[in-house]
């Protein structure tokens, strides 16, 4: 790899969300406190991405290359089972698990995704398709959780249907013509990394306020 796609490799292996849900993560092998991390989980993410019209979708409505633009519409098409996914899930998991401070952590995740609806469509050049091409690549990190979350729920895993990582990085090598669009690019997949980081420390606040009852 070079250029960008090693640029945006790196930067997920920094700051993706791997390193970050793996005590989450690992709670599916637990009862109990367990599945209320997991069903924390659940619900904030659903919050986080599974509304309409999704991220991907307005990305789509930014980018002006045909090859961007087809790339996105398929990513698209794979965040619509991806939302399905996860609405079977918080069903499943049952109602929010009561925590501290519900309030705060609800209008802090709701501005997260408003902050996101803003990164997805935005008009600098290459912002919008990094932020996707950042998402691409950090769900593959996600995805075990949500897993996770549906072997403890006794609910179907079905099968992931986004492009893989590597037709994520061709596409940003193709793209990435000028510096500007590179530092675009890379600028928009920082952000959405750091939003799911964001998302991380609230659920890990929140299993640590439920310890305390």
């Amino acid at each position: 790899m070079t250029g960008i796609s090693e640029a945006l490799s790196l930067l997920v292996a920094r700051d993706g969300s791997k390193p970050r849900h793996l005590e989450i993560n690992r709670a599916a092998d637990v009862l109990g406190k367990a599945a209320r991390d997991l069903a924390d989980a659940a619900h904030y993410l659903c919050m986080l991405h599974g509304r309409r019209p999704g991220l991907t979708d307005l990305a789509a409505n930014r980018t002006e290359s045909p090859d961007a633009h087809n790339w996105l519409m398929t990513v698209s098409a794979g965040f619509e089972h991806e939302r399905a996914y996860l609405a079977r899930l918080t069903v499943a998991a049952g109602p929010v698990p009561a925590t501290p401070g519900q309030a705060a952590t609800d209008a802090a995740v709701l501005g997260q995704r408003q902050a996101l609806e803003m990164l997805f469509r935005s008009d600098r050049r290459g912002c919008a398709l990094g932020a996707a091409l950042g998402l691409v690549l950090d769900w593959h990190a996600v995805r075990p959780l949500l897993d996770a979350v549906a072997k403890r729920f006794d609910v179907r895993v079905p099968p992931m249907i986004l492009p893989d990582t590597i037709s994520a990085t061709e596409l940003a090598e193709r793209i990435a013509d000028t510096p500007t669009i590179e530092r675009a690019m890379l600028f928009g997949a920082a952000q959405i990394l750091a939003q799911h980081r964001g998302l991380w420390n609230l659920l890990e606040a929140r299993r640590a306020a439920r310890e305390q009852l």
